[in-house]
């Protein structure tokens, strides 16, 4: 019965989604706003509606309905009742029904914001919407049904929502179980946020669409969506941290990034959406840029649904994607119509969206941004071609190609160091006219202060100009960062006589897009520290130790002192090492890595015991290990430098991105227009 709800609610909500599309094209093109309401009201009911089958679908992963197959694959009895929930999106078909409520939550969101002045948009923006729900929905009702049943026949057991003739009803007596890569805390929050941040960027893209569809060629479009997109980049970099995170704490590889298919899928769009977001500000503040802003918003758009399409097609190899499934060519069909209606409205509007200004100096702001733009566009190619290369290989030559972290590596450092040495630069130079001479002048305490780190790199022997420039870059950043929040609070100071908490603590309310987006880098400076530091700095040994036996690795020991076997509550056989570890000859820790055998799904997963501290960590793996303790037991170790700054200046990041995001209050803006401090020159 609840699977009867759950599906027919499914199909209700695919056709309301298809009057809502009918009644927006006929009410633009009648002119008769009643229909256009009509159909406004039917995207608000969109919400409500998914909520529907995805409540039933919770209820029958909490209550052991194995009879429904969906359940059946990824629930078992032995798992706790958080991850029966988190199994919603531990599937094929239950992550698209998961997809489209989260979509269809923005539609029921967008509808309810006053339309007043950009009823023009409605349409358009309902259409845009409306016909990406249908597509997912359309998924869901005649591919992937989440509410498919077991049915016992008389050659074998089906699977189909309907009773096949002569079938009886067949239900397994436990399921198969999640896969145990997901069986993690991360993985509660990492494929919803990711998720969330995929569904967000259709906001502006819907507005951009209805942009160039009404001919409204100025900055309307991109100041309505501002904050949608600023919370669609910060639920796409939050998914990211938590993903890398989850691949340090579950995959046992010693990193936290391993340049896998799935994914740079998602990094794809994430690195789009923050060159638009940069780009935007020069549309708005100069009139410029307009063509590369719907190019980037057309591109983050497309990329989010091939990102989709990667991990639900079966085309790539990944313990992050999805099965095979025969999906993967309307993904395909539906990428490129998608495509190809936005790239012929880009090109229609061509002439209408030329610039007004022009670039007056290569040493400007307007020109960084530029090639801000570049850079990561150049990055977004490189990773594109990592990712098709061995499909296209595949095809031509039949042999699959393999295209690895070294590539990658290689080919996107520089374009990193790029970027991070821009974000030293951008900030002190002027808008419209620059120069170097004033860029120098402006720029000559910082750099100064960054040479501090040369002396701090060499008392710590790194001496290879790869990781010095790496760590000078981060230190050259970091002064130019704190110079311009010093510089904001000092004539605060003066003029208000603040102390200085007050000062910064006001200087970041009243301008809280300038200073979040400080914030932001900032983080950024800590996230790349730890990725210089595991990236240039990790070491590893590994070893065949007896009980009572240590393996060594720079100034750390570790030592084997007991290993045991035991079943858990929840269907596990876990194996545990106990390791001590010391410093140096002095005891610091106990530490435990792992080795824990899901039963219900047949598969094992490591789980590495950390010693972890702002210097590094120190990461051990339980490889292998004999029955007899006196035979001894295997271990991997790596140190890891300043891995923990990458999750610190995750955190930061994150903070920055609230502020930038966070809506300002009526006096603030007042404030904003009337300070003499925020109208200052350079």
């Amino acid at each position: 019965m609840v699977a009867n709800i759950g599906f027919g609610t499914l199909l209700i909500t695919l056709i309301v989604a298809l009057y809502g599309i009918a009644a927006a094209i006929y009410g633009q093109k009648s002119q008769h706003e009643r229909w256009v309401n009509s159909a406004r009201q039917a995207m608000a009911l969109m919400f409500p509606l998914l909520t529907v089958p995805v409540l039933s679908l919770l209820y029958l992963l909490v209550t052991h309905q194995y009879q429904v197959a969906y359940v059946s694959e990824v629930t078992s009895r032995s798992m706790p009742f958080y991850l029966k929930l988190t199994a919603l999106w531990g599937g094929q078909s239950g992550s698209l029904v998961f997809w489209s409520w989260l979509l269809a939550a923005f539609a029921t969101a967008i509808t309810l914001r006053d339309w007043g002045r950009d009823r023009e948009f409605l349409p358009w923006v309902i259409i845009v919407i409306l016909v990406t729900l249908l597509f997912f929905l359309s998924l869901n009702v005649f591919f992937e049904n989440p509410f498919s049943r077991y049915w016992q026949t008389s050659t074998g057991i089906v699977q189909a929502f309907a009773r096949p003739e002569g079938a009886v009803p067949f239900v397994p007596r436990d399921g198969q179980g999640l896969n145990p890569l997901l069986r993690h805390p991360g993985m509660i929050f990492h494929p919803p946020l990711l998720y969330l941040g995929f569904v967000s960027f259709i906001i502006p893209y819907a507005f951009a669409v209805a942009a160039l569809v009404t001919g409204r060629t100025d900055d309307r479009w991109i100041r309505l969506t501002r904050r949608w997109t600023l919370w669609a980049w910060l639920f796409l970099s939050l998914g990211l941290i938590l993903g890398a995170r989850w691949a340090y704490d579950v995959l046992g590889w010693g990193g936290y990034w391993g340049w896998d298919p799935v994914e740079i899928s998602a990094f794809m769009p994430w690195l789009t959406g923050t060159a638009f977001l940069h780009s935007v500000m020069i549309q708005e503040k100069k009139d410029m840029f307009k063509r590369w802003n719907l190019v980037l918003i057309i591109l983050t758009f497309d990329l989010v649904v091939f990102g989709t399409f990667l991990t639900r097609s079966g085309v790539l190899s990944s313990v992050h994607a999805f099965a095979q499934s025969a999906i993967g060519p309307l993904f395909f069909v539906f990428i490129a119509l998608t495509f190809g209606i936005s790239l012929g409205l880009l090109l229609s509007r061509w002439k209408d969206l030329e610039s007004k200004n022009e670039l007056h100096s290569l040493f400007s702001r307007e020109a960084l941004f530029l090639l801000n733009n570049l850079l990561f566009l150049g990055i977004f190619v490189t990773t594109l071609w990592g990712i098709l290369f061995p499909l296209i290989s595949e095809i031509v030559t039949g042999q699959k190609v393999t295209v690895g972290p070294p590539f990658y590596e290689r080919a996107t450092g520089p374009l990193f160091a790029g970027l991070l040495l821009l974000m030293g630069i951008a900030p002190l130079t002027a808008w419209t006219y620059s120069s170097l001479k004033k860029w120098g002048r402006a720029v000559w305490k910082p750099l100064v202060f960054s040479m501090l780190t040369f002396p701090a790199l060499y008392i710590a022997g790194i001496t290879g100009w790869q990781g010095v420039l790496g760590f000078w870059l981060v230190g050259f950043v970091f002064a130019v960062t704190a110079y311009e929040f010093w510089r904001g609070a000092a004539a605060r100071i003066k003029a208000h006589g603040e102390n200085v908490f007050t000062a910064f603590y006001s200087l970041v309310k009243k301008n809280r897009r300038r200073y979040g987006g400080y914030i932001v880098h900032m983080g950024v400076i800590f996230m790349a520290l730890g990725v210089i530091g595991i990236e240039m700095r990790q070491v590893e040994t590994q070893g065949t130790i007896p009980e009572g036996g240590s393996l060594s690795l720079k100034e750390y020991s570790i030592t084997y002192k007991d290993l045991v076997s035991f079943d858990t509550h929840d269907g596990r056989n876990v194996t545990r090492a106990v390791v001590g570890v010391t410093r140096s000859g002095e005891e610091l820790a106990e530490i435990y890595p792992r080795r824990d055998y899901f039963y219900d799904a047949n598969q094992p997963m490591t789980i590495p015991g950390v010693k972890s501290t702002l210097a590094g960590d120190l990461y051990v793996i339980l490889v292998d290990w004999r029955e007899i303790s006196e035979a001894g037991a295997t271990f991997k170790i790596y140190y890891n430098p300043l891995v923990n700054w990458l999750w610190i200046g995750g955190w930061v990041f994150i903070v920055g991105i609230l502020v930038a995001a966070w809506p300002e209050n009526e006096l603030d803006r007042v404030q904003k227009v009337s300070s003499p401090l925020i109208k200052r020159k350079r």
